[in-house]
């Protein structure tokens, strides 16, 4: 497992303010790990809900919660939904900060008792798998194989860490199998796991692009309203993320669908069928994929206040616009060594009002393409140590 300092100190800071810390990711991407950095898994005050002898000792939950003191942390949380007005009314007795560190499997259950039980008692932290700046500080630099190395396989430890790139692949596609047959079920998703599976595969040749449900509808012989459901679950256990538009009053006719990316490159490959470098650079989608992947640790490493895309239907348009408070940032993603500076470009910075402009590229060097254009390596965006 990596170091992941930044994540331990967000998690810290938030253990010092509020009375509790939700942290919600998908399976296996290092919660639990993360948690025993707070508090051993043999303390009394852990409790791992999957683990039998752990979740028998909250059978009996009001007497045993109110005889501990200090941190509590409770692993699979949303596998107990009873424990939520319980520990609400545990966090009310004292406004004291740090009284309990939740972790829970991304779900509509978990989202929802978080939200509405423990609302103003709780902050949540979501993890994912690892990002580039938490696998380049492991290898105490930048490089493009190590970069490469996690936009093939993914961040979610396992893949990440396998021993080679078809364990990794392996893993990845048992992985998914176990999320539509085993997690969904435990969430209260009533979807038969071969149409999600079925959907999940469609949607990778999807990946990039702005939502339509028809094709996915006629395909599957279903509604359009249950292939937006499909895609709801995918994005609401953080598999997939819906980048909204953005639209103002321009004159112009302006895309209001979102656009669709994995947020785990790795499981795209693998619903890709793609096992191995070679193979992804050879593959028509690697470019969507490496923009994708791009996109997801811009997010990640300078979490923006809010985050959209922008086209028009005349075919302007822009990758990603973020927003920094006054601040308008945009940026596009091109998988060439030479981007340039094109006409969509400049009606973006016109129509939007950037301040600056970024094109993200697989380069090595950083540099301007006009005054407000600037080409940025991916390595450009690792926080200065």
């Amino acid at each position: 497992m990596l170091n992941r300092d930044a994540l331990e100190k967000t998690i810290a800071a938030a253990l010092a303010r509020s009375r509790g810390v939700v942290l919600q990711g998908p399976r296996q991407s290092g919660k639990s790990t993360l948690a025993q950095r707070f508090l051993p898994r043999d303390s009394a005050n852990y409790f791992d809900l999957e683990y039998p002898p752990h979740a028998q000792r909250l059978e009996q939950a009001t007497q045993t919660l109110e005889q501990l003191s200090g941190l509590v942390v409770i692993d699979e949380v949303q596998l107990r939904p009873s424990l939520f007005p319980l520990l609400r009314s545990l966090m009310d007795r004292s406004n004291a900060p740090g009284q309990y560190l939740l972790l829970g499997s991304a779900s509509p259950q978990l989202m929802q008792q978080a939200g509405e039980s423990l609302l103003g008692r709780v902050e949540t932290v979501e993890v994912s798998g690892f990002d580039l700046d938490e696998v380049c500080k492991a290898q105490g630099h930048y490089s493009d194989a190590v970069a490469n190395a996690l936009w093939l396989r993914g961040g979610f430890p396992r893949a990440y860490l396998a021993a080679n790139d078809e364990d990794s692949f392996v893993w990845r596609m048992n992985a998914i199998a176990d999320h539509v047959r085993v997690d969904m079920p435990q969430f209260g998703i009533n979807i038969a796991a071969p149409a999600m599976l079925r959907f999940w595969t469609m949607l990778a040749h999807y990946h990039g692009q702005i939502w339509s449900a028809a094709p996915f509808a006629q395909s599957m012989g279903v509604s359009e309203p249950t292939i937006r459901r499909y895609l709801d679950t995918l994005t609401q256990t953080l598999m997939v993320r819906q980048l909204q538009p953005w639209h103002e009053n321009l004159g112009k006719r302006q895309v209001k669908a979102p656009k669709v990316y994995f947020r785990d490159t790795g499981f795209l490959h693998a619903l890709m069928g793609v096992h191995n470098l070679t193979e992804l650079l050879a593959h028509p989608h690697h470019g969507a994929s490496w923009e994708g992947f791009a996109l997801e640790q811009i997010l990640r490493i300078a979490k923006p206040t809010e985050a959209f895309f922008w086209a028009t239907h005349q075919g302007a348009e822009l990758d990603l616009l973020m927003l920094r408070g006054q601040q308008r940032i945009g940026v596009e993603f091109k998988r060439s060594l030479a981007p340039t500076v094109s006409t969509s470009m400049r009606i973006a910075l016109h129509d939007l009002k950037l301040d600056v402009l970024y094109v993200v590229y697989p380069g090595l060097h950083r540099y301007k393409l006009s005054e407000q254009v600037e080409a940025v390596p991916l390595w450009a965006l690792l926080p200065t140590r």
